[in-house]
């Protein structure tokens, strides 16, 4: 497996991802427009094969995980974790302060795999989802080197 930066190049393959993970997925409109900017992404590829994603933007001394998929078919092989902790190390070389996200309350595995790589609940948006499933707030502080 390799993790690499993801490019407009990748966009279809993206998609069928997100599709097959979500039950309201992003748009590809909306995915274009999170490759690049204050956004920063990475790919996992099992050999050319895009296998899963994650998008976060950084907003100040923030960042956000937007979005991250693994593809049904690769799931339940700890798949996830490797591109958790490539968001970690991207956040920390950018000097982030904390990473935060947003789950969705009765996605267990999801919450899991978070708490396993050091994020905490925070908080609760209640009714988030559009189908009033609420959202669990999880955040992780980071170790940012002082100049």
């Amino acid at each position: 497996m390799q993790v690499s930066e993801l490019s407009l190049d990748h966009i279809q393959a993206v998609c069928v991802i997100e599709n097959a993970c979500h039950s309201h997925p992003w748009s590809e409109k909306l995915i274009r427009s999170c490759l690049g900017g204050r956004y920063f992404n990475a790919g996992l590829y099992d050999e050319a094969e895009l296998v899963g994603f994650y998008i976060a933007e950084q907003a100040g001394p923030d960042c956000t995980l937007m979005d991250i998929c693994i593809t049904p078919n690769k799931q339940g092989q700890g798949l996830s974790k490797a591109l958790m902790n490539h968001l970690i190390n991207q956040a920390t070389a950018r000097q982030c302060e904390a990473i935060f996200l947003e789950v969705r309350a009765s996605n267990d595995a999801a919450t899991g795999l978070y708490q396993r790589s050091g994020f905490v609940i925070n908080g609760r948006r209640k009714g988030y989802y559009p189908d009033g499933e609420d959202a669990l707030l999880m955040m992780r502080g980071l170790d940012v080197a002082q100049p």
